[in-house]
Protein backbone atom coordinates (compact mmCIF):
# COMPACT_ATOMS: atom_id res chain seq x y z
CA UNK A 1 0.00 0.00 0.00
CA UNK A 2 1.36 3.44 -0.94
CA UNK A 3 2.76 5.72 1.74
CA UNK A 4 2.64 9.31 0.51
CA UNK A 5 3.73 12.46 2.29
CA UNK A 6 1.74 15.54 1.31
CA UNK A 7 0.91 18.98 2.62
CA UNK A 8 -2.84 18.62 2.37
CA UNK A 9 -5.69 16.65 3.86
CA UNK A 10 -5.48 12.98 2.94
CA UNK A 11 -7.08 9.62 3.37
CA UNK A 12 -5.47 7.45 6.07
CA UNK A 13 -6.52 4.23 4.32
CA UNK A 14 -4.33 5.20 1.38
CA UNK A 15 -1.41 5.81 3.72
CA UNK A 16 -1.07 9.55 3.04
CA UNK A 17 0.50 11.79 5.66
CA UNK A 18 0.22 15.52 5.96
CA UNK A 19 1.31 18.70 7.63
CA UNK A 20 -1.54 20.42 9.46
CA UNK A 21 -2.55 23.45 7.38
CA UNK A 22 -5.37 24.66 9.61
CA UNK A 23 -3.53 27.67 11.08
CA UNK A 24 -2.42 28.80 7.62
CA UNK A 25 -5.91 28.37 6.17
CA UNK A 26 -7.43 30.38 9.01
CA UNK A 27 -4.90 33.19 8.48
CA UNK A 28 -5.66 33.28 4.74
CA UNK A 29 -9.41 33.26 5.41
CA UNK A 30 -8.92 36.29 7.66
CA UNK A 31 -7.49 38.09 4.63
CA UNK A 32 -10.41 36.94 2.50
CA UNK A 33 -12.90 38.10 5.15
CA UNK A 34 -11.19 41.49 5.05
CA UNK A 35 -11.77 41.68 1.28
CA UNK A 36 -8.08 41.56 0.41
CA UNK A 37 -6.71 40.96 -3.06
CA UNK A 38 -3.27 39.30 -2.90
CA UNK A 39 -0.76 36.97 -4.50
CA UNK A 40 0.73 33.78 -3.12
CA UNK A 41 4.05 33.82 -4.89
CA UNK A 42 6.46 31.14 -3.76
CA UNK A 43 9.15 29.05 -5.38
CA UNK A 44 8.56 25.92 -7.44
CA UNK A 45 6.99 22.99 -5.60
CA UNK A 46 6.41 25.01 -2.46
CA UNK A 47 2.87 23.76 -1.92
CA UNK A 48 0.99 26.64 -3.54
CA UNK A 49 -1.45 24.45 -5.47
CA UNK A 50 -2.08 22.22 -2.47
CA UNK A 51 -2.83 25.21 -0.27
CA UNK A 52 -5.22 26.65 -2.87
CA UNK A 53 -7.09 23.35 -3.12
CA UNK A 54 -7.38 23.09 0.64
CA UNK A 55 -8.37 26.76 0.85
CA UNK A 56 -11.20 26.27 -1.65
CA UNK A 57 -12.73 23.60 0.58
CA UNK A 58 -12.09 25.66 3.71
CA UNK A 59 -13.91 28.69 2.30
CA UNK A 60 -16.93 26.86 0.88
CA UNK A 61 -19.17 27.17 3.96
CA UNK A 62 -19.02 30.98 3.72
CA UNK A 63 -18.20 31.76 0.09
CA UNK A 64 -18.77 30.61 -3.46
CA UNK A 65 -15.27 29.80 -4.69
CA UNK A 66 -14.25 29.92 -8.35
CA UNK A 67 -10.93 28.07 -8.75
CA UNK A 68 -9.15 28.55 -12.07
CA UNK A 69 -5.83 27.18 -13.29
CA UNK A 70 -4.14 29.13 -16.05
CA UNK A 71 -1.93 26.15 -16.81
CA UNK A 72 -5.00 24.70 -18.50
CA UNK A 73 -5.06 27.58 -20.99
CA UNK A 74 -3.11 27.41 -24.21
CA UNK A 75 -0.89 30.06 -25.76
CA UNK A 76 -3.64 30.80 -28.28
CA UNK A 77 -6.07 31.55 -25.43
CA UNK A 78 -4.05 34.66 -24.62
CA UNK A 79 -3.72 35.97 -28.17
CA UNK A 80 -6.88 38.09 -28.06
CA UNK A 81 -9.33 39.28 -25.44
CA UNK A 82 -12.11 37.25 -27.07
CA UNK A 83 -10.19 33.98 -26.87
CA UNK A 84 -9.17 34.70 -23.29
CA UNK A 85 -12.77 35.40 -22.27
CA UNK A 86 -13.89 32.16 -23.94
CA UNK A 87 -11.21 30.11 -22.19
CA UNK A 88 -11.92 31.59 -18.74
CA UNK A 89 -15.66 31.07 -19.23
CA UNK A 90 -15.07 27.40 -20.04
CA UNK A 91 -13.02 26.96 -16.89
CA UNK A 92 -15.67 28.63 -14.72
CA UNK A 93 -18.32 26.30 -16.13
CA UNK A 94 -16.03 23.32 -15.62
CA UNK A 95 -15.60 23.99 -11.89
CA UNK A 96 -19.11 25.37 -11.32
CA UNK A 97 -21.53 23.57 -9.03
CA UNK A 98 -25.16 24.24 -8.14
CA UNK A 99 -24.36 27.78 -7.03
CA UNK A 100 -24.77 28.94 -10.62
CA UNK A 101 -28.31 29.41 -11.84
CA UNK A 102 -29.41 28.30 -15.28
CA UNK A 103 -29.47 31.93 -16.33
CA UNK A 104 -25.86 32.48 -15.28
CA UNK A 105 -24.75 29.28 -17.01
CA UNK A 106 -26.40 30.38 -20.26
CA UNK A 107 -24.68 33.74 -19.97
CA UNK A 108 -21.27 32.09 -19.63
CA UNK A 109 -21.95 29.57 -22.38
CA UNK A 110 -22.46 32.37 -24.85
CA UNK A 111 -18.86 33.41 -24.27
CA UNK A 112 -17.45 29.91 -24.82
CA UNK A 113 -18.31 29.75 -28.50
CA UNK A 114 -15.66 30.74 -31.01
CA UNK A 115 -15.08 34.36 -30.08
CA UNK A 116 -17.23 36.77 -31.99
CA UNK A 117 -16.32 40.25 -33.02
CA UNK A 118 -16.85 42.68 -30.18
CA UNK A 119 -16.28 40.38 -27.18
CA UNK A 120 -13.93 42.17 -24.83
CA UNK A 121 -12.70 42.03 -21.26
CA UNK A 122 -14.70 45.10 -20.32
CA UNK A 123 -17.96 43.48 -21.48
CA UNK A 124 -17.01 40.22 -19.76
CA UNK A 125 -16.43 41.98 -16.45
CA UNK A 126 -19.85 43.58 -16.66
CA UNK A 127 -21.24 40.04 -16.87
CA UNK A 128 -19.07 38.95 -13.94
CA UNK A 129 -20.42 41.75 -11.75
CA UNK A 130 -23.90 40.62 -12.70
CA UNK A 131 -23.02 37.09 -11.58
CA UNK A 132 -21.66 38.46 -8.29
CA UNK A 133 -25.05 40.09 -7.69
CA UNK A 134 -27.10 36.99 -8.47
CA UNK A 135 -25.33 34.24 -6.50
CA UNK A 136 -26.37 33.57 -2.92
CA UNK A 137 -22.86 33.97 -1.45
CA UNK A 138 -20.00 36.34 -2.06
CA UNK A 139 -17.51 35.07 -4.64
CA UNK A 140 -13.81 34.41 -4.06
CA UNK A 141 -11.70 34.04 -7.21
CA UNK A 142 -8.64 31.77 -6.96
CA UNK A 143 -6.26 31.58 -9.94
CA UNK A 144 -3.33 29.17 -9.92
CA UNK A 145 -0.30 29.13 -12.24
CA UNK A 146 -0.56 32.79 -13.23
CA UNK A 147 3.02 32.49 -14.50
CA UNK A 148 1.51 30.80 -17.55
CA UNK A 149 -0.12 34.09 -18.43
CA UNK A 150 2.06 36.82 -17.05
CA UNK A 151 4.14 37.59 -20.15
CA UNK A 152 1.44 39.08 -22.34
CA UNK A 153 -0.72 42.13 -22.60
CA UNK A 154 -4.10 40.39 -22.31
CA UNK A 155 -3.25 39.23 -18.81
CA UNK A 156 -2.13 42.73 -17.83
CA UNK A 157 -5.45 44.07 -19.10
CA UNK A 158 -7.23 41.39 -17.07
CA UNK A 159 -5.43 42.58 -13.93
CA UNK A 160 -6.31 46.17 -14.80
CA UNK A 161 -10.00 45.25 -14.94
CA UNK A 162 -9.77 43.54 -11.54
CA UNK A 163 -8.13 46.67 -10.17
CA UNK A 164 -10.80 48.94 -11.65
CA UNK A 165 -13.67 47.01 -10.07
CA UNK A 166 -11.81 46.69 -6.78
CA UNK A 167 -11.52 50.48 -6.57
CA UNK A 168 -15.26 50.82 -7.37
CA UNK A 169 -16.38 48.14 -4.92
CA UNK A 170 -18.21 50.60 -2.67
CA UNK A 171 -20.63 51.19 -5.55
CA UNK A 172 -20.37 47.96 -7.59
CA UNK A 173 -20.80 44.39 -6.41
CA UNK A 174 -17.66 42.46 -7.33
CA UNK A 175 -15.47 39.67 -5.99
CA UNK A 176 -15.03 39.46 -2.23
CA UNK A 177 -11.38 38.55 -2.73
CA UNK A 178 -9.02 37.61 -5.55
CA UNK A 179 -6.02 35.35 -4.96
CA UNK A 180 -3.34 34.72 -7.58
CA UNK A 181 -0.69 32.01 -7.14
CA UNK A 182 2.60 31.50 -8.96
CA UNK A 183 6.36 31.83 -8.68
CA UNK A 184 6.50 35.38 -9.98
CA UNK A 185 4.82 38.12 -8.02
CA UNK A 186 2.70 40.05 -10.50
CA UNK A 187 4.31 43.17 -9.05
CA UNK A 188 7.48 41.90 -10.75
CA UNK A 189 6.00 41.16 -14.16
CA UNK A 190 8.87 42.93 -15.86
CA UNK A 191 10.96 39.82 -15.17
CA UNK A 192 8.62 37.83 -17.40
CA UNK A 193 8.43 40.27 -20.30
CA UNK A 194 10.94 40.18 -23.13
CA UNK A 195 13.23 43.25 -23.06
CA UNK A 196 11.93 44.58 -26.37
CA UNK A 197 8.41 44.52 -24.92
CA UNK A 198 9.21 45.90 -21.49
CA UNK A 199 7.21 49.00 -22.23
CA UNK A 200 4.12 46.87 -21.55
CA UNK A 201 5.01 46.68 -17.86
CA UNK A 202 2.82 48.67 -15.53
CA UNK A 203 1.42 48.25 -12.01
CA UNK A 204 -2.09 46.87 -12.51
CA UNK A 205 -1.94 44.98 -9.22
CA UNK A 206 -0.81 47.68 -6.79
CA UNK A 207 -4.05 47.14 -4.90
CA UNK A 208 -2.68 43.82 -3.63
CA UNK A 209 -1.74 43.51 0.03
CA UNK A 210 1.43 41.69 1.05
CA UNK A 211 1.09 37.98 1.72
CA UNK A 212 3.35 37.26 4.67
CA UNK A 213 2.06 33.87 5.85
CA UNK A 214 4.89 31.36 6.16
CA UNK A 215 4.14 28.40 3.90
CA UNK A 216 7.28 26.47 4.76
CA UNK A 217 7.26 23.61 7.26
CA UNK A 218 8.48 24.24 10.77
CA UNK A 219 10.21 21.51 12.76
CA UNK A 220 6.97 21.23 14.74
CA UNK A 221 5.01 20.70 11.50
CA UNK A 222 7.33 17.85 10.54
CA UNK A 223 6.95 16.26 13.97
CA UNK A 224 3.16 16.28 13.55
CA UNK A 225 3.40 14.57 10.16
CA UNK A 226 5.85 11.91 11.32
CA UNK A 227 3.77 11.13 14.38
CA UNK A 228 0.86 10.30 12.07
CA UNK A 229 3.15 7.98 10.16
CA UNK A 230 4.61 6.41 13.28
CA UNK A 231 1.19 5.65 14.71
CA UNK A 232 0.51 3.49 11.62
CA UNK A 233 3.90 1.88 11.06
CA UNK A 234 5.55 1.61 14.50
CA UNK A 235 9.11 1.94 13.24
CA UNK A 236 10.48 2.95 16.62
CA UNK A 237 12.08 6.07 15.14
CA UNK A 238 12.98 9.02 17.32
CA UNK A 239 10.40 11.37 15.79
CA UNK A 240 11.86 14.53 17.34
CA UNK A 241 15.39 13.69 16.19
CA UNK A 242 14.45 12.76 12.62
CA UNK A 243 12.27 15.87 12.34
CA UNK A 244 15.22 17.96 13.52
CA UNK A 245 17.52 16.45 10.90
CA UNK A 246 14.91 16.87 8.17
CA UNK A 247 14.55 20.53 9.03
CA UNK A 248 18.34 20.97 9.15
CA UNK A 249 18.65 19.73 5.58
CA UNK A 250 15.58 21.41 4.09
CA UNK A 251 14.79 24.50 6.22
CA UNK A 252 11.18 23.38 5.78
CA UNK A 253 11.02 23.48 1.97
CA UNK A 254 7.80 21.45 1.46
CA UNK A 255 8.83 19.37 -1.56
CA UNK A 256 12.20 18.47 -0.07
CA UNK A 257 10.68 17.41 3.26
CA UNK A 258 7.99 15.33 1.59
CA UNK A 259 10.35 13.73 -0.92
CA UNK A 260 12.93 12.74 1.70
CA UNK A 261 10.19 11.17 3.82
CA UNK A 262 8.85 9.39 0.76
CA UNK A 263 12.26 7.89 -0.04
CA UNK A 264 12.70 6.58 3.52
CA UNK A 265 9.13 5.29 3.69
CA UNK A 266 9.52 3.32 0.46
CA UNK A 267 11.93 1.00 2.25
CA UNK A 268 9.35 -0.05 4.85
CA UNK A 269 7.26 -3.10 3.92
CA UNK A 270 3.96 -4.10 5.48
CA UNK A 271 5.15 -7.68 6.05
CA UNK A 272 8.46 -6.50 7.54
CA UNK A 273 8.89 -7.12 11.30
CA UNK A 274 8.52 -3.91 13.27
CA UNK A 275 11.96 -4.53 14.79
CA UNK A 276 13.48 -4.15 11.29
CA UNK A 277 11.70 -0.93 10.35
CA UNK A 278 13.85 1.43 12.41
CA UNK A 279 16.77 1.14 9.99
CA UNK A 280 14.67 2.90 7.34
CA UNK A 281 14.10 5.90 9.64
CA UNK A 282 17.57 6.47 11.07
CA UNK A 283 20.02 9.30 10.61
CA UNK A 284 21.97 7.08 8.19
CA UNK A 285 18.80 6.39 6.19
CA UNK A 286 18.18 10.13 5.92
CA UNK A 287 21.71 10.68 4.61
CA UNK A 288 21.10 8.00 1.97
CA UNK A 289 17.83 9.73 1.02
CA UNK A 290 19.70 13.04 0.68
CA UNK A 291 22.18 11.42 -1.70
CA UNK A 292 19.33 9.98 -3.74
CA UNK A 293 17.47 13.26 -4.06
CA UNK A 294 20.68 14.98 -5.16
CA UNK A 295 21.55 12.33 -7.75
CA UNK A 296 18.23 11.82 -9.48
CA UNK A 297 16.82 14.47 -11.85
CA UNK A 298 13.66 16.29 -10.83
CA UNK A 299 11.79 19.35 -12.06
CA UNK A 300 12.89 21.44 -9.09
CA UNK A 301 16.59 21.05 -9.84
CA UNK A 302 16.02 21.29 -13.59
CA UNK A 303 14.37 24.64 -12.99
CA UNK A 304 17.28 25.73 -10.81
CA UNK A 305 19.75 25.11 -13.64
CA UNK A 306 17.59 27.04 -16.10
CA UNK A 307 17.16 30.01 -13.79
CA UNK A 308 20.91 30.28 -13.16
CA UNK A 309 21.47 30.30 -16.93
CA UNK A 310 18.78 32.97 -17.38
CA UNK A 311 20.13 35.21 -14.61
CA UNK A 312 23.97 35.22 -14.81
CA UNK A 313 24.34 38.01 -12.22
CA UNK A 314 22.39 35.95 -9.71
CA UNK A 315 24.59 32.96 -10.54
CA UNK A 316 27.70 35.08 -10.00
CA UNK A 317 26.45 36.18 -6.57
CA UNK A 318 25.66 32.63 -5.43
CA UNK A 319 29.04 31.41 -6.69
CA UNK A 320 30.91 34.06 -4.72
CA UNK A 321 28.92 33.24 -1.56
CA UNK A 322 29.63 29.52 -1.81
CA UNK A 323 33.24 29.41 -2.96
CA UNK A 324 34.71 32.69 -1.81
CA UNK A 325 32.76 33.27 1.38
CA UNK A 326 31.64 36.74 0.32
CA UNK A 327 29.04 38.46 2.48
CA UNK A 328 26.16 40.45 1.00
CA UNK A 329 23.92 42.61 3.12
CA UNK A 330 20.31 41.55 2.65
CA UNK A 331 18.52 44.30 0.75
CA UNK A 332 15.18 43.60 -0.92
CA UNK A 333 15.68 46.40 -3.45
CA UNK A 334 18.76 44.62 -4.82
CA UNK A 335 17.63 43.04 -8.07
CA UNK A 336 19.70 39.87 -7.74
CA UNK A 337 18.61 39.27 -4.16
CA UNK A 338 14.95 39.83 -4.95
CA UNK A 339 15.04 37.42 -7.89
CA UNK A 340 17.00 34.80 -5.93
CA UNK A 341 14.52 34.97 -3.08
CA UNK A 342 11.55 34.77 -5.47
CA UNK A 343 12.95 31.54 -6.94
CA UNK A 344 13.55 30.13 -3.46
CA UNK A 345 17.35 30.05 -3.80
CA UNK A 346 18.17 32.78 -1.30
CA UNK A 347 16.94 33.97 2.09
CA UNK A 348 17.87 36.43 4.79
CA UNK A 349 19.90 35.20 7.74
CA UNK A 350 21.22 37.54 10.44
CA UNK A 351 20.93 40.47 8.03
CA UNK A 352 22.97 38.74 5.31
CA UNK A 353 22.11 36.85 2.12
CA UNK A 354 22.21 33.08 2.53
CA UNK A 355 21.35 30.05 0.37
CA UNK A 356 17.87 29.03 1.48
CA UNK A 357 18.56 25.45 2.60
CA UNK A 358 21.33 22.89 2.90
CA UNK A 359 20.11 20.64 0.07
CA UNK A 360 19.94 23.56 -2.35
CA UNK A 361 23.44 24.52 -1.25
CA UNK A 362 24.73 20.99 -1.89
CA UNK A 363 23.05 20.92 -5.29
CA UNK A 364 24.46 24.32 -6.21
CA UNK A 365 27.97 23.20 -5.28
CA UNK A 366 27.50 20.14 -7.50
CA UNK A 367 26.18 22.24 -10.38
CA UNK A 368 29.05 24.70 -10.24
CA UNK A 369 31.68 22.01 -9.84
CA UNK A 370 30.26 19.92 -12.68
CA UNK A 371 30.82 22.84 -15.05
CA UNK A 372 34.54 22.79 -14.29
CA UNK A 373 35.56 19.36 -13.11
CA UNK A 374 35.98 17.56 -16.44
CA UNK A 375 38.58 20.11 -17.59
CA UNK A 376 40.43 20.19 -14.26
CA UNK A 377 43.67 18.27 -13.80
CA UNK A 378 43.16 17.72 -10.09
CA UNK A 379 39.74 16.15 -10.71
CA UNK A 380 41.31 13.79 -13.23
CA UNK A 381 44.01 12.84 -10.71
CA UNK A 382 41.46 12.04 -8.00
CA UNK A 383 39.25 10.15 -10.46
CA UNK A 384 42.15 8.00 -11.62
CA UNK A 385 43.33 7.02 -8.13
CA UNK A 386 40.08 7.18 -6.14
CA UNK A 387 40.20 3.53 -5.08
CA UNK A 388 43.18 4.18 -2.79
CA UNK A 389 41.04 6.49 -0.66
CA UNK A 390 38.47 3.82 0.29
CA UNK A 391 39.43 0.89 2.52
CA UNK A 392 37.00 -1.60 3.97
CA UNK A 393 34.16 0.62 2.80
CA UNK A 394 35.42 3.65 4.76
CA UNK A 395 36.82 6.96 3.54
CA UNK A 396 40.50 7.46 4.43
CA UNK A 397 40.60 11.21 5.06
CA UNK A 398 44.27 11.17 6.06
CA UNK A 399 45.15 9.81 2.63
CA UNK A 400 42.80 12.25 0.92
CA UNK A 401 44.63 15.21 2.48
CA UNK A 402 48.08 13.72 1.85
CA UNK A 403 47.45 13.18 -1.85
CA UNK A 404 45.69 16.53 -2.22
CA UNK A 405 48.80 18.29 -0.92
CA UNK A 406 50.96 16.42 -3.44
CA UNK A 407 48.69 17.08 -6.43
CA UNK A 408 48.10 20.69 -5.43
CA UNK A 409 51.80 21.46 -5.33
CA UNK A 410 52.40 19.74 -8.65
CA UNK A 411 49.54 21.43 -10.50
CA UNK A 412 49.26 24.88 -8.88
CA UNK A 413 52.84 25.62 -7.75
CA UNK A 414 53.06 28.61 -10.13
CA UNK A 415 49.62 30.06 -9.32
CA UNK A 416 49.59 33.50 -7.72
CA UNK A 417 48.21 34.28 -4.29
CA UNK A 418 44.99 35.89 -5.53
CA UNK A 419 44.11 32.81 -7.57
CA UNK A 420 44.56 30.50 -4.59
CA UNK A 421 42.62 32.78 -2.25
CA UNK A 422 39.67 32.82 -4.65
CA UNK A 423 39.84 29.20 -5.75
CA UNK A 424 41.63 27.07 -3.16
CA UNK A 425 38.50 25.72 -1.49
CA UNK A 426 36.82 25.11 -4.84
CA UNK A 427 39.86 23.13 -5.97
CA UNK A 428 39.69 20.86 -2.90
CA UNK A 429 35.97 20.20 -3.42
CA UNK A 430 36.65 19.32 -7.07
CA UNK A 431 39.30 16.87 -5.82
CA UNK A 432 36.94 15.39 -3.21
CA UNK A 433 33.92 14.94 -5.45
CA UNK A 434 35.00 11.90 -7.56
CA UNK A 435 36.29 10.18 -4.42
CA UNK A 436 32.97 10.21 -2.53
CA UNK A 437 30.65 10.37 -5.54
CA UNK A 438 27.83 7.82 -5.34
CA UNK A 439 28.42 6.82 -1.73
CA UNK A 440 28.87 10.10 0.08
CA UNK A 441 28.15 13.80 0.09
CA UNK A 442 29.25 16.91 1.90
CA UNK A 443 27.84 20.20 3.02
CA UNK A 444 29.27 23.46 4.24
CA UNK A 445 28.58 24.75 7.72
CA UNK A 446 27.18 28.10 6.58
CA UNK A 447 27.66 29.82 9.94
CA UNK A 448 31.44 29.59 9.59
CA UNK A 449 31.80 30.18 5.85
CA UNK A 450 33.63 33.44 5.18
CA UNK A 451 36.58 34.81 3.27
CA UNK A 452 38.99 33.24 5.76
CA UNK A 453 37.38 29.98 6.82
CA UNK A 454 35.00 27.25 5.67
CA UNK A 455 33.98 24.13 7.61
CA UNK A 456 33.02 21.08 5.55
CA UNK A 457 31.00 18.17 6.93
CA UNK A 458 31.71 15.03 4.87
CA UNK A 459 29.37 12.07 5.09
CA UNK A 460 30.51 8.76 3.62
CA UNK A 461 28.20 5.80 4.13
CA UNK A 462 26.88 7.19 7.39
CA UNK A 463 30.29 8.10 8.84
CA UNK A 464 30.98 11.81 9.19
CA UNK A 465 34.25 13.72 9.05
CA UNK A 466 34.79 17.40 9.85
CA UNK A 467 37.29 19.41 7.82
CA UNK A 468 38.16 23.06 8.29
CA UNK A 469 39.53 24.87 5.22
CA UNK A 470 41.08 28.25 5.78
CA UNK A 471 43.46 30.86 4.51
CA UNK A 472 46.51 31.06 6.79
CA UNK A 473 46.56 34.28 8.81
CA UNK A 474 49.15 33.54 11.46
CA UNK A 475 49.61 31.16 14.35
CA UNK A 476 47.13 32.92 16.66
CA UNK A 477 44.35 32.68 14.08
CA UNK A 478 45.30 29.05 13.48
CA UNK A 479 44.96 28.32 17.19
CA UNK A 480 41.47 29.81 17.24
CA UNK A 481 40.60 27.62 14.27
CA UNK A 482 41.80 24.54 16.15
CA UNK A 483 39.63 25.40 19.14
CA UNK A 484 36.58 25.96 16.96
CA UNK A 485 37.19 22.66 15.20
CA UNK A 486 37.34 20.92 18.59
CA UNK A 487 33.89 22.30 19.35
CA UNK A 488 32.59 20.75 16.14
CA UNK A 489 34.18 17.41 17.00
CA UNK A 490 32.34 17.46 20.32
CA UNK A 491 29.08 18.32 18.56
CA UNK A 492 29.45 15.44 16.09
CA UNK A 493 30.85 13.07 18.76
CA UNK A 494 34.11 12.60 16.87
CA UNK A 495 37.62 12.03 18.17
CA UNK A 496 39.46 13.07 15.03
CA UNK A 497 39.21 16.16 12.86
CA UNK A 498 40.97 17.69 9.86
CA UNK A 499 42.31 21.11 8.90
CA UNK A 500 43.49 22.31 5.48
CA UNK A 501 45.39 25.61 5.34
CA UNK A 502 46.28 27.58 2.22
CA UNK A 503 49.50 29.27 3.33
CA UNK A 504 51.32 31.93 1.30
CA UNK A 505 54.42 32.23 3.50
CA UNK A 506 57.60 31.46 1.58
CA UNK A 507 59.06 29.36 4.40
CA UNK A 508 55.92 27.31 5.05
CA UNK A 509 56.23 23.58 5.68
CA UNK A 510 54.08 21.76 3.14
CA UNK A 511 52.51 18.44 4.09
CA UNK A 512 50.36 16.66 6.67
CA UNK A 513 50.93 16.18 10.40
CA UNK A 514 48.97 15.01 13.43
CA UNK A 515 48.46 17.28 16.42
CA UNK A 516 47.22 16.00 19.76
CA UNK A 517 44.82 18.34 21.54
CA UNK A 518 43.70 16.76 24.79
CA UNK A 519 41.76 13.62 23.94
CA UNK A 520 41.26 14.72 20.31
CA UNK A 521 43.50 14.31 17.29
CA UNK A 522 43.73 16.95 14.56
CA UNK A 523 45.24 16.14 11.18
CA UNK A 524 46.58 19.41 9.77
CA UNK A 525 47.51 19.79 6.10
CA UNK A 526 49.32 22.82 4.66
CA UNK A 527 49.63 23.77 0.99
Amino acid sequence: MAKNFNVSGTCRSERHYMVDLSSRLKAIKDMVDAGDYFTINRARQYGKTTVLNALADYLKPDYYVISLDFQGLSYADFETEGRFVAAVSRQILLVADDHLSDEVERELIQYTDEPKQGISLSKFFISLTGICKRVSKRIVLLIDEVDSASNNQVFLDFLAQLRFYYLKRSNIVTFQSVILAGVYDVKNLKHRIHPVEESKYNSPWNIAVDFEIDMGFSAKDIVTMLRQYESDWNTGMDVEEISHYLYDYTSGYPYLVSRLCQIMAEGVKEDEPESERLRHWSREALQIAVREILKKPNTLFDDMSKKLADYPKLKEMIYSILFQGKKYVYETENERIRIGEMFGFLKERDGLVSVSNRIFEMKLYNLFLSEEETDTKIFAAAEMEKNQFIRGGYLQMDQVLKKFCEYFEDIYCDADERFIEDNGRRIFLIFLKPIINGSGNYYIESRTRNMKRTDVIIDYKGVQEVLEMKIWHGQEYNKRGENQLLEYLDYYHLQKGYMLSFNFNKNKQIGVKEVGLGEKVLVEAVV
